[in-house]
Order: C-alpha cells, then sequence, then structure tokens
C-alpha cells in the first residue's frame, strides 16, 4: 500500500482544522494517537485494528488506571484517526476494558464560602469568580467570552459553542455589572493601543475571519479576559492577543482557598455546582437549571438534589431530639 508522503500527524492536524476543531482538540487528540502508535512499538494504524485498540484502551484502564472521561477521549482521538484521516471504517465493535466512573457527589460550598472564596479574589480573576458562580459558567466557557456576548441591558450571557458545541443563554449577575463594565473599559484601551501599534487582530472561530475579513479587528469581537501579553498563534503564525490561561484563575482560586481554609477540595467547577445547588435550595424549577447550566438532559441536574440543604438534610438525626 503507498501511503501519503505526509507525515501522519500532519494530516490528523489537518483534518481537525478542516473540522473547525479547537486547538485543545487538536493537541488532545494528537497526543493520544501518537501514545497509541509509541504503545504498539510504532507500528502504522494502518496495520492494525480493532484488537489493538482494544489491547491500548484495557491498558489505560487497567494498568493506568485513568478515568473514564481520560479514557473515552482517548478512544475518540483514535476513531477520528480511522474514519477521517485514514478513511477505514471499523467494522466490529471496540469490547475494551471500561475504566470505571466512581460515583461522586460534587463538591458545593457554602453561601458564606463562596462569599469569602469571592472577597479574597481582586481584580479580573475575582470578575472571573463572581460569572463562575452567578451564572454559572466552566472556566473555559468564561475565558473565551467576547464583547459581544456579554448584554448589559437584558442582563444575560450568550455562552457560544459549550459543552456539546452547544450555545446557550445564562444569567449575568447584577452585581457584578459594575466591575465588568469598568473592565471591559479598560480592556478597550488596550485594544486600541493595540491597533495603533498594528495588532488587534483576535482569533476568529469557524470560517468568519474568512467571511467577515476585517471583523477581527472590531472591539465586539475581543476577548472579555484578553491575555497580559501578546503572542504568536499556533497554527496560523500570527502576532495577536489570546484570552488568558485558565491556570491564572486556578492559581489565584488555589491561594485563596488556602488563606481562607475552606476544608474542601475546592477547583472552578465548585462555583457552578454551587449555583445549581442553591438556585434549587431557593425553589426554583430543575429544568430552569438544567437550561442554564446547558445540561443535555435533566438526570444530570438531577445530582445537585443530593446535595440540598433540605431532603435528610433538613431532617433531624434521633441523637438531636
Amino acid at each position: 500500500m503507498v501511503r501519503p508522503s505526509k507525515k501522519l500527524l500532519d494530516r490528523v492536524r489537518d483534518r481537525i482544522r478542516l473540522k473547525h476543531y479547537s486547538i485543545r482538540t487538536e493537541q488532545s487528540y494528537t497526543s493520544w494517537i501518537k501514545r497509541f502508535i509509541l504503545f504498539h512499538n510504532k507500528k502504522h494504524p494502518e496495520d492494525m485494528g480493532v484488537a489493538q485498540i482494544e489491547q491500548f484502551l484495557t491498558h489505560l484502564a487497567v494498568k493506568r488506571k485513568v478515568a473514564p472521561s481520560t479514557q473515552n477521549q482517548a478512544l475518540n482521538a483514535i476513531i477520528f484517526l480511522y474514519r477521517e484521516v485514514l478513511d477505514i471504517e471499523l467494522k466490529e465493535p471496540i469490547n475494551a476494558i471500561r475504566a470505571k466512573k466512581p460515583l461522586r457527589l460534587p463538591v458545593v460550598l457554602t453561601r458564606e464560602e463562596i462569599s469569602k472564596l469571592i472577597n479574597t479574589l481582586s481584580g479580573t480573576q475575582k470578575i472571573i469568580g463572581m460569572l463562575l458562580y452567578g451564572a454559572g459558567l466552566r472556566l473555559m466557557e468564561c475565558i473565551r467570552l467576547r464583547v459581544k456576548d456579554i448584554d448589559f441591558n437584558m442582563n444575560q450571557i450568550v455562552v457560544r459553542q459549550g459543552k456539546g458545541d452547544r450555545d446557550r443563554i445564562a444569567l449575568l449577575p447584577r452585581t457584578v455589572k459594575g466591575d465588568l463594565q469598568k473592565h471591559l473599559d479598560r480592556v478597550q484601551l488596550l485594544h486600541n493601543d493595540d491597533l495603533a501599534r498594528g495588532y488587534g487582530k483576535v482569533f476568529m472561530p469557524r470560517a468568519l475571519e474568512r467571511k467577515f475579513k476585517h471583523a477581527n479587528q472590531q472591539w465586539i469581537w475581543q476577548y472579555v479576559f484578553p491575555s497580559k501579553s501578546i503572542s504568536r498563534d499556533p497554527r496560523s503564525g500570527i502576532k495577536r492577543r489570546p484570552h488568558i490561561h485558565a491556570s491564572s484563575f486556578q492559581r489565584a482560586l488555589k491561594r485563596a482557598v488556602r488563606l481562607t481554609r475552606i476544608p474542601k477540595a475546592v477547583t472552578s467547577h465548585a462555583f457552578r455546582h454551587s449555583f445549581a445547588t442553591h438556585l434549587l435550595e431557593d425553589g426554583y424549577d430543575i429544568r430552569t437549571v438544567q437550561e442554564l447550566l446547558g445540561h443535555k438532559g435533566v438526570s444530570t441536574t438531577m445530582i445537585y438534589t443530593h446535595v440540598m440543604q433540605k431532603g435528610a438534610m433538613a431532617l433531624k438525626s434521633p441523637l438531636d431530639i
């Protein structure tokens, strides 16, 4: 069989970019495909099949003890390789040993703990924390927001290309509006300075950069939370200002947890968990909460009913009677 002269991983990258997948998906998929090939001693995927895929996935579950989501990500990457790049349809089902998904309750903070954390954060990180809790956003959804996604008049945020590539409407908390507007005033000054220096072209999703040639310089398309520095885009090579990195908020949150001495395993997602739980405690309909969170089905949202300060938590122990 005559194989294309272009390297396999370069072909994978080309296909991913043609389908407009994110840079994070590109990095993840190429990494898993590389691991799959190395696991089988650099054997070409065209010379392998379902049996080798099952061996690799079983190895991840049994030897590496990876999380179910990690194993699924590896599987998706390999299926993408065969279907989209090699044009090979895997006719047999893949029956690897699957990583067991542990039953875990979400980490939920009390309203007092939320208040302590947000007040310990400062500047941009405080605004992000307020949006994560006040709007129930995922961290990446928040830092990818663009100016046009914030509607101050309607008190809402448009979350675009969220999980599952779905758009949704989220709340814009009134409490954050003043700080957010002042923040955007500073960001606009930064954008104007970038334009004066010959920069100011932001990354555009999908094929919008070709369709609207000058839109990438417009204010409405700029990131709400831009990086402090201009860097070279890893795909196009163009120098521009990306959004801030997720790790900047994660570091700030870790410090805030340490300073407030909250004895919980707090991550950025705890804000979203707390948003959903507190809404349900306040009597809001579970389907309304489902829509605000962007869950595909109400069964995912139901997990928060188990951590509400109602139900079993509202009962008295016989020891306390």
